[in-house]
C-alpha cells in the first residue's frame, strides 16, 4: 500500500505547489498589467497603487495557502520524521505570520477585528 501512496502523495504535493506558484505569478502579472493600463489612462496614482498592493496581497495569500497545503501533504504522507515535522511547523508559522501581516496590509485590520472598526 505504501508503495502506491507515497509516490501519489509526492505528485499531489508537487502539483499543488505548482498551482500555488502559478497563482502568485498570475496575480502578480495581472496586477502589474492592470496598474500599467490604468497609469496609461491617467487615473489617480494613489488609488492605482493601493489597489495594486491589495490585489497582489490577495494573490500572495491564496498562493501561500496552496503552498502550505502542499507542505502538509508532503510531510505527512511522504517523509514523516521528527525533523520534517519541525521544519513544517516553522514553515507554517512563518507563512501564517505572513498571511496575518498581508491581511492587515490589504484590509487595514486584523482578521479577528470587527469589520466596522
Amino acid at each position: 500500500m505504501g508503495d502506491i501512496v507515497i509516490p501519489v502523495a509526492a505528485w499531489c504535493a508537487a502539483i499543488i505547489e505548482v498551482i500555488g506558484i502559478g497563482i502568485i505569478t498570475l496575480f502578480a502579472l495581472y496586477a502589474l498589467f492592470n496598474a500599467a493600463a490604468r497609469l496609461l489612462k491617467k487615473e489617480e496614482k494613489d488609488s492605482i497603487f493601493q489597489e495594486f498592493r491589495q490585489f497582489l496581497g490577495r494573490g500572495i495569500l491564496l498562493g501561500l495557502e496552496f503552498l502550505i497545503a502542499a507542505d502538509i501533504i508532503y510531510t505527512v504522507a511522504v517523509e514523516l520524521t521528527f525533523e520534517t515535522i519541525g521544519v513544517l511547523a516553522i514553515v507554517v508559522l512563518i507563512r501564517t505570520f505572513l498571511s496575518f501581516t498581508l491581511e492587515v496590509e490589504i484590509n487595514g485590520r486584523w482578521p479577528w477585528q470587527d469589520k466596522r472598526q
